[in-house]
C-alpha cells in the first residue's frame, strides 16, 4: 500500500527505514548507553546500591562484562553469544535477567533482527527486574520495533495502550501513530490522531493537509475533506487540482450551487481549458435552469475549438437553444446535425423546432425525412397536421355579408384548413395518436360547420330585418305617397312582394 505524504508515495518499506531511523536510533541508543552503565565494574560491585537486588553478581558480570566489551567495538554476534552465555548462569536474579535480555535487545536491533530484539525485550520486562517506568519506556521502545518490523496495528495499539495507561505522548509519538495506522489502513483509528499531528505541527506543511484529505476521502467524509481542501487552497491557490478536488467534494456532499460557484470562478477566471472541463460548466449552467447560458458557452468553446464539433455535441447545443425557445439560433445547428448524423431522431427535432417558428413547409419536409428513415410516422403526421391547421388559424375569417358559401368554401383558411384534415388523416389508426387525430378531424369539421352556419345565421337576420323594413316602408307609402327603403335591404323587396303583395292584391 503506497500513502500519498507531501509530494511523494511513501511505501511500506520506506515507512519502515524511515521509522527506524526517525525514531528507534534515538531510543535504543539510550537504552544500550542505560545497559552500558547498568553493568560497569561500579555498579556491579557496588556495596551502596540504590535498590536492593538491582546489582550484578561477580560470575555475571564478568560475562556480562566481556559482552559489553563487544558491543563497544560494534561486534554484536559475539555480544549476543556473550548474553546468551550469561542467561545460561544459574541462579540469575530478576534485575540480572531483565538487564541482559535489554542488552541482547539492543543488540540485536543493531544486527537488523528484529523479531529477535523485540522478544528480548518482552523477555527484559517479563523478567520482573525492572522499575515500572522502565517496562514502561521499554513498551514504547516495543512498539517503535513493531511499527518499524511492519507489525504496524500491533505496534500502534502497544504505543496506545502505554498513551491511555498515563504515558506522555509526544509529537512523535502521534506522528508515528498516524503513519502506523495509516500503513495498516484502519484509518479511522488514524484519524484523531493525524488530526493531533495537523493540530500541533508548527508551521503545516502539505504533507499535513495531504494527509488529513487521504484519510477524509478513505472515511468518506465529503464535508469535512471539502474544508481541508479549501484550507489547502488558501496555501497553494494556484493549484487548480485542488480546485477541482472542492467542487466535486462539494458536489458528492449534497453542495452542488457551491460546487456550481467554484466551476463557474475556474471558468470565467480561465483556469478551465480541458473539454470535460468546459461539459461540466455547460451542465452545470443546465442543470440551474440557465439553457440560453449554457448554450452560449457550449457554442463559443466549439467554435474555439476546445470542444469538438461532433454531431452529439450539435444536438446537445440545439437542445439547449430550443430549451431556452431560441429556435431560430436551434434550426441551423439541428440541420447540421441531422445532415451529419443522418439519424432519424434529428430530422424529427428539426421539424419540431421549425414548427415552433411556424415554417410549416420545411417542417414537414423534416418530418418526412423522419419518416423515411422510421421515425413514428403518427407522431410527425400529427405534428405536421397541427403546424397545418395553426398555420390555417392565421388567415382572416371570412366576413359572411361580403361572401358567398362558395367563395368560403374556396378561401385560403379552408383550404389549408383541409390541407389540416388531410395530414390528420394520414395519422395511422395503429399509432397511439391515432385517437387524437380523429378527434382533431371532428373539431376541425365542427368548426368550418359553425362558420357557415353563423354566416345563414347572419345572412336570416338580416332578411327579416329588411322584411320588417320593407313592410314599414310600404305603410308609410299610405301617408307620404312615396316608397323609401335602404340600399341594403333592396334585394329582398322582390322576394317580399312576390310572397306579401300578391297576397295584398289578392285580397282587395
Amino acid at each position: 500500500m503506497n500513502v500519498e505524504i507531501g509530494d511523494q508515495a511513501v511505501s511500506g518499506s520506506k515507512t519502515s527505514s524511515k521509522l527506524k531511523n526517525w525514531l528507534l536510533m534515538g531510543a535504543v541508543a539510550v537504552l544500550s548507553v542505560g545497559t552500558i552503565n547498568a553493568v560497569s565494574p561500579a555498579v556491579a560491585y557496588a556495596q551502596d546500591a540504590p535498590t536492593e537486588g538491582r546489582q550484578f553478581g561477580a560470575k555475571a558480570g564478568a560475562v556480562v562484562n566481556e559482552a559489553l566489551q563487544f558491543m563497544n567495538s560494534n561486534q554484536y554476534s559475539p555480544a549476543v553469544s556473550k548474553l546468551n552465555e550469561a542467561l545460561g548462569i544459574s541462579n540469575l536474579n530478576a534485575y540480572e535477567r531483565s538487564t541482559i535480555y535489554q542488552m541482547q535487545g539492543a543488540a540485536y536491533y543493531e544486527l537488523n533482527q528484529y523479531s529477535q530484539a523485540i522478544s528480548s525485550f518482552e523477555n527484559a520486562i517479563n523478567a520482573g527486574g525492572l522499575l515500572p517506568n522502565e517496562s514502561d519506556a521499554l513498551r514504547v521502545n516495543i512498539a517503535q520495533l513493531l511499527i518499524a518490523n511492519g507489525s504496524y496495528a500491533q505496534g500502534a495499539q502497544m504505543l496506545e495502550n502505554w498513551i491511555n495507561r498515563g504515558g506522555q505522548a509526544k509529537n512523535t509519538h502521534v506522528e508515528m501513530l498516524t503513519q502506523a495506522w495509516v500503513q495498516s489502513e484502519n484509518y479511522s483509528k488514524a484519524l484523531p490522531w493525524a488530526e493531533k499531528w495537523f493540530q500541533a505541527a508548527s508551521p503545516k506543511e502539505r504533507k499535513h493537509y495531504d494527509l488529513l484529505n487521504f484519510l477524509y476521502n478513505n472515511l468518506k467524509m465529503p464535508g469535512r475533506q471539502a474544508d481541508i481542501v479549501k484550507a489547502m487552497i488558501g496555501q497553494w491557490p494556484d493549484d487548480k487540482q485542488l480546485w477541482d478536488s472542492w467542487a466535486s467534494l462539494l458536489a458528492n456532499g449534497g453542495r452542488e450551487a457551491e460546487a456550481f460557484e467554484v466551476n463557474k470562478m475556474l471558468y470565467l477566471g480561465g483556469a478551465l481549458n480541458s473539454e470535460q472541463d468546459l461539459m461540466k460548466v455547460v451542465q452545470y449552467y443546465s442543470f440551474y435552469d440557465m439553457p440560453f447560458q449554457a448554450a452560449e458557452i457550449l457554442e463559443k468553446e466549439m467554435n474555439a475549438g476546445r470542444i469538438a464539433q461532433s454531431a452529439e455535441k450539435l444536438v446537445q447545443l440545439s437542445d439547449l437553444f430550443r430549451q431556452a425557445r431560441e429556435y431560430k439560433r436551434a434550426i441551423p445547428i439541428l440541420t447540421r446535425a441531422a445532415q451529419q448524423s443522418g439519424r432519424a431522431k434529428l430530422y424529427a427535432d428539426l421539424g419540431e423546432a421549425l414548427y415552433n417558428e411556424g415554417d410549416c413547409v420545411k417542417a414537414e419536409d423534416a418530418f418526412k425525412s423522419a419518416i423515411n428513415k422510421g421515425y413514428d410516422a403518427g407522431k410527425s403526421w400529427m405534428l405536421i397536421a397541427t403546424c397545418r391547421y395553426e398555420d390555417a388559424q392565421k388567415e382572416d375569417r371570412a366576413v359572411c355579408a361580403e361572401t358567398t358559401k362558395e367563395q368560403r368554401a374556396n378561401s385560403v383558411k379552408n383550404q389549408k384548413r383541409n390541407r389540416a384534415v388531410e395530414a390528420f388523416n394520414n395519422v395511422p389508426s395503429s399509432s397511439r395518436e391515432g385517437r387524437n387525430a380523429k378527434k382533431w378531424i371532428s373539431f376541425i369539421r365542427a368548426e368550418a360547420k359553425a362558420v357557415e352556419d353563423r354566416c345563414v345565421f347572419e345572412a336570416s337576420v338580416a332578411e327579416e330585418l329588411c322584411i320588417i323594413k320593407i313592410r314599414q316602408a310600404y305603410d308609410a307609402q299610405v301617408f307620404t305617397g312615396e316608397f323609401e327603403l335602404e340600399d341594403e335591404c333592396q334585394e329582398y323587396k322582390a322576394k317580399f312582394d312576390s310572397l306579401y303583395r300578391q297576397k295584398v292584391g289578392q285580397d282587395e
